[in-house]
């Protein structure tokens, strides 16, 4: 009985920490929004947003997967600060060179972003950037598999969200580059307080060594989960470049907004999604108990959350100032009523995560990438409110699909073979 107790208090105690620093996160960001929505106009709101939006999704491929890899098989504790310093290490590096890449292949996708070639030192501030944030992506994998979620509450929740806050009022003279650079200042704090933290509360010193750190054992695994995660992310990147080519820079600065409101409803399933992770990397006996448990909190979070932000959605969005009600109500409310097929889509992923079932991940998050950025190119011209619905109806997709495998790796776990029992049974006669 104890046995099936113990786990309990240890994942409900990881998603309160993992939603309170994703919820400090994406309420700072709220009011980020809502400040630089007063101080700057629709059309460069929706230019930076392009611009940040694809400053996250190069924090995330810059993992290469050793993010999850750090979760689910972290070295030794003699190998430990070897293992995280070539990760850190790597993951800077990668940042930075995915966003040169990034800003040298604007003339294919992003024609309207093309004004920051002729700056070079915005190219450089911008690979910098992206390095930052990468960096405060991978520290959030470390707290979080480590068992310690709370130390992102104060780096990547209170510091990038102060840090971020306070810029944008005194950046208005830098237009676009003012939105973009208080963003950065937020991860340059949040990438600081993690190392202070490291040092401070889990012991990390650099350590140059690549013997021990199980990086070369688990590159399979790592490449799989970095695979699953591009598809994964890939909608993120691609949709903003949808509305900003098909509707206008003003039409992506309404739908970023709504997509960051609707963030906070993510956050729900994401947070509990992680506690999974990390509880059912550290002991797999659990697994069964915690899927059930993690399925139950996500449903009835994410329901209530659902039903208050649909029924809200003007009243809330009135806070950026009345052109966003407006123009972004309906959107919002697709959004909402959404989310409840990304919770699916979440859970099933981090399952298949931590199963360690990578294919069945890729063939999920192919799904869902194609479905959200097809019905997005067919529906954009019809207005904002049809990239939500093409948005929700992808994660739909993804998450029954990966639900049905789940449900049948189980019943093949659970299903004697009979041939085999049989033949045994005439060999023992």
């Amino acid at each position: 009985m104890a046995r099936h107790r113990r786990p309990r208090p240890a994942v409900y105690r990881n998603s309160f920490f993992v939603l309170a620093s994703t919820a400090s996160t994406a309420l700072l960001g709220f009011l980020f929004w809502v400040v630089v929505a007063r101080f700057y106009s629709p059309t460069q709101v929706g230019i930076a947003t392009t611009l940040i939006s694809a400053l996250s999704l190069i924090s995330y491929l810059s993992q290469f997967g050793l993010n999850n890899t750090l979760i689910r098989f972290p070295a030794a504790a003699d190998d430990r600060n070897a293992q995280l310093t070539m990760a850190l290490g790597a993951v800077a590096a990668a940042g930075a060179l995915l966003g040169l890449g990034y800003v040298a292949g604007l003339p294919w996708y992003g024609e309207k972003l093309l004004f920051i070639r002729e700056n070079p030192m915005a190219v450089a501030v911008f690979a910098a950037l992206c390095s930052l944030a990468a960096l405060n992506q991978l520290a959030k994998s470390v707290f979080t598999g480590a068992r310690t979620p709370e130390l992102n509450v104060l780096s990547d929740g209170l510091a990038q969200g102060v840090a971020k806050l306070a810029m944008p009022a005194a950046l208005t003279g830098l237009g676009v580059f003012g939105i973009v650079g208080s963003t950065g200042a937020g991860f340059a704090a949040a990438v600081l307080c993690a190392l202070i933290l490291l040092r401070r509360r889990l012991g990390f010193r650099f350590e140059l060594r690549f013997g021990g750190t199980r990086l070369r054992e688990q590159f399979h695994y790592s490449l799989g989960s970095y695979a699953s995660g591009l598809l994964d992310l890939l909608p993120q990147l691609v949709l903003p470049l949808i509305v900003l080519h098909h509707l206008g820079a003003e039409s992506t600065g309404y739908f970023y907004v709504a997509f960051q409101i609707a963030a906070l409803l993510h956050a729900i399933a994401f947070s509990v999604g992680e506690a999974l992770f990390a509880e059912g990397s550290h002991d797999p006996a659990q697994l069964p108990m915690l899927l059930r448990r993690t399925a139950v909190i996500i449903a009835a979070a994410q329901t209530a959350a659902a039903t208050v932000v649909a029924l809200g959605s003007g009243f809330v969005l009135r806070l950026f100032g009345g052109g966003y009600a407006d123009a972004a109500a309906s959107l919002l409310t697709a959004f909402a009523v959404s989310s409840l097929a990304v919770a699916l889509n979440a859970w099933a992923n981090y399952a298949l995560k931590v199963t360690r079932q990578l294919r069945q991940l890729i063939v999920n998050n192919a799904i869902f990438a194609t479905v959200t950025v097809t019905l997005a190119l067919l529906w954009a011209s019809d207005g904002l409110v049809w990239i939500g619905w093409a948005w929700g109806l992808g994660n739909l997709a993804s998450g029954l699909v990966g639900l049905c495998a789940l449900l049948l790796g189980r019943r093949r776990r659970q299903t004697p073979d009979v041939p085999h029992h049989t033949h045994r049974e005439v060999i023992s006669r």
